[in-house]
């Protein structure tokens, strides 16, 4: 059963206690007007006609021309007086309950305006709330910003902000050491490389040096992954600005061309099902999206296996790319591990992995950063199938 709104539970309280004390008015002014009117009366007749006189010859006549006799008289008036009284009181709440809905109707309506009125800043505290919630680190600048006295409501918006802003500050700090870090530990990396090629393609450089080397210029590949996997993310974790109208099958296209290599070294079948995906967004982040989805399929497959990469516009607004292939059975589980960083299989847990275990936590970041999501789910038989949903193009059309 769905909750009343606070508004409405607001207006409800204001309605049921006016139309609560109107009802005692009611009651009391009846109690009042039955007491104040009569409940019967005695009349006397007393006349004199005349000796010998018939007893009947006086009589009344009524404002309708009925003849009452003198002796019928008191019980005639009595009966006036209780159809007097039973149609006063009977008006009396009649239209006193009528006036009473109708006042308690607008009173309602009232209720429900000044209520409005008074949770509108409330309600625009929970709307940046879930700005902020739909939008995650990406949507931290936002403020509610609300002017007006120093009431509660106020010093709740006021506390909002400042959580938020302490939080944005807090990210921001973190993306840039992520990115200042990886910035400075490149230019060693590259040195080292550099000096253990130099070692390995000396004239006298023996076998057991060149197989070192083979072997340090693996892990040195490995930790540059690693390093361009970070910029990345610290990058895809900022709300893009620059966005611009992309079609997805033309990623998909460009990706499996660059992959196909690759897909062939690891006996992997690897096809394509681009159908028309527009989207809005930056070109080289998607791109990367794509390009960290394909290398996944293909790197944690089987020989044989295949990857899959299928382009297409959802029914009802917004694009989906989405990759599956074949590989080991992943537990449904394990899956939503596979979105944070540094986080494989058991069996990739590794020093020669096969990656730095940012692929998917790239892949989620770009996508929340261009409004969309990603998800994965089990492919029947083995390996994963990732789909990423992003916002349709907004039509240009006048």
């Amino acid at each position: 059963m769905r909750r009343l709104t606070l508004r409405t539970r607001l207006t409800l309280v204001y309605g049921g206690l006016f139309l609560a004390g109107g009802l005692v008015v009611l009651g009391v002014t009846h109690l009042l007007v039955e007491q104040q009117i009569p409940r019967g009366s005695s009349v006397m007749v007393k006349s004199q006609v005349g000796p010998g006189a018939p007893a009947d010859t006086l009589f009344f006549r009524t404002a309708e021309g009925q003849q009452i006799p003198a002796a019928d008289m008191p019980e005639f008036v009595a009966e006036q007086q209780a159809q007097v009284r039973d149609e006063a009181l009977t008006s009396q709440v009649t239209q006193g309950g009528i006036a009473l809905g109708v006042v308690g109707g607008a009173a309602i309506g009232l209720g429900w305006l000044i209520a409005g009125r008074v949770l509108a800043p409330l309600h625009r505290v929970t709307d940046t709330a879930r700005r902020i919630a739909r939008g995650g680190d990406q949507s931290l600048h936002e403020r509610i910003g609300l002017r007006g006295g120093d009431d509660d409501v106020k010093e709740l918006a006021d506390t909002f902000d400042s959580m938020v802003e302490r939080l944005d500050r807090s990210f921001a700090s973190q993306r840039r050491f992520v990115a200042n870090a990886s910035h400075e530990l490149r230019t060693p990396l590259t040195l080292n490389r550099a000096l253990v090629e130099v070692a390995m393609n000396r004239r006298t450089a023996s076998p057991d040096v060149t197989q070192l080397g083979e072997t340090l210029l693996e892990i040195n590949g490995r930790q540059e992954r690693l390093i361009n996997g970070l910029l990345l993310l610290a990058r895809s974790e900022h709300e893009v600005v620059d966005r611009r109208e992309i079609d997805l099958a033309d990623i998909a296209t460009h990706v499996v061309a660059q992959s196909a290599q690759e897909a062939r070294a690891a006996s992997v079948t690897l096809s394509e099902a681009a159908g028309p995906a527009p989207t809005v967004g930056d070109a080289v982040l998607l791109e990367r999206l794509a390009q960290n989805l394909v290398e996944n399929a293909i790197r944690h497959n089987r020989p044989g296996g295949f990857a899959r990469i299928t382009t297409r516009a959802v029914p009802g607004g917004g694009t989906e790319i989405e990759v599956a292939n074949t590989g080991a059975v992943i537990p449904a589980y394990d899956i939503p591990g596979l979105f944070e960083p540094f986080r494989r299989l058991d069996a990739d847990r590794l020093v020669t992995a096969k990656g730095a275990g940012l692929g998917l936590s790239i892949v989620r970041s770009v996508a929340r950063a261009h409004g969309g999501e990603a998800t994965a789910r089990p492919n029947p038989g083995g390996g994963l199938v990732v789909t990423v949903r992003l916002p349709v193009v907004p039509s240009t059309e006048p």
